[in-house]
């Protein structure tokens, strides 16, 4: 009988293992990779990670992903709330959110699926600690006072976590937030900053919606471009060449002038240099907001 598509690809990997082509400490192929080189579903790949970690052969580490294992392993710590949302934040950055579940997260740390219930209620919280936990490491210090440079310093630190985290934006809600702590402190900062500023108290949380969907929307872009670029290992400069041609084709009808007038001008597809662009026009609204009748 032929082995299941999981075991042949179990065996190719631990090939490259022990015949020196993936080192210790090297990056293992990660699910979406699996799924990718093998054209198979995501539960297979995730049982492909399952099988390597129970033979000895990976581990899963913080913000590293899968790595093959090296040297004598070390006794795992007590299952906690705090290993389970790293473990899970570990999978998110490696595959991104829809690789997370309690079954993947329970392979990588060696415990039963439902022992991780009595610490997080289901992956909705899951996730939304995730968030919040990567939003502390970034959102520490007390911004500046002054209303503008408190705004400029509060909305960059959460770009700076969209940008560690491609999946962040996925799990925030403009309309759906959860009472969740640091993400409410950057609420609270800006909120404070804007009604220091002497902003109408019914325009508050408008601004502050408005600032969120900036960092939010971009924050997606750069999730989505960072998994095509991962998957088809085209950056997205590239990607605009590679169809220059076609949109030259169809610009030469003539029935796009200002937009063919625009992309004859240099054009900069830097999400950072977006970002800063499109903070600095809001908050420049904001200013003139704040002098008009």
């Amino acid at each position: 009988m032929d082995p299941a598509p999981y075991q042949r690809i179990v065996a190719e990997i631990r090939d490259r293992i022990t015949s020196g082509r993936l080192r210790p400490g090297d990056r293992a192929p990660s699910t979406r990779q699996i799924t990718r080189e093998w054209g198979v579903a995501m539960a297979t790949a995730t049982k492909v990670i399952a099988e390597l970690r129970g033979l000895g052969l990976v581990d899963t580490k913080p913000g590293a992903g899968t790595v093959v294992r090296s040297g004598e392993r070390q006794r795992e710590p007590e299952l906690s709330r705090d290993r389970i949302v790293r473990a899970a934040i570990g999978i998110a950055d490696a595959d991104g959110l829809p690789a997370v579940s309690m079954r993947r997260i329970a392979t990588e740390l060696g415990a039963a699926t439902m022992s991780l219930h009595r610490h997080v209620g289901d992956k909705d919280e899951l996730v939304h600690l995730m968030a919040d936990t990567v939003a502390g490491e970034a959102i520490r210090r007390e911004p500046p006072v002054p209303w503008r440079a408190c705004l400029e310093t509060t909305v960059r630190l959460l770009w700076t976590v969209c940008r560690r985290h491609p999946w962040v934006a996925e799990a925030l809600s403009m309309t759906r937030p959860r009472p969740t702590p640091n993400l409410m402190r950057y609420s609270e900062w800006v909120l404070a900053a804007l009604r220091r500023a002497g902003l109408p108290a019914e325009e508050l949380l408008l601004v502050h919606l408005t600032l969120f969907g900036h960092v939010r929307g971009l924050g997606l872009t750069w999730q989505s471009e960072a998994w095509a670029r991962q998957d088809t290992g085209v950056a997205n400069d590239e990607w605009l060449d590679d169809h220059e041609a076609e949109f030259r084709r169809i610009g030469a009808t003539g029935r796009y002038p200002a937009l063919d007038y625009t992309t004859a001008q240099p054009v900069s597809q830097d999400l950072d240099q977006t970002f800063e662009y499109g903070l600095r026009l809001l908050l420049d609204g904001v200013e003139r907001r704040l002098g008009s009748p």
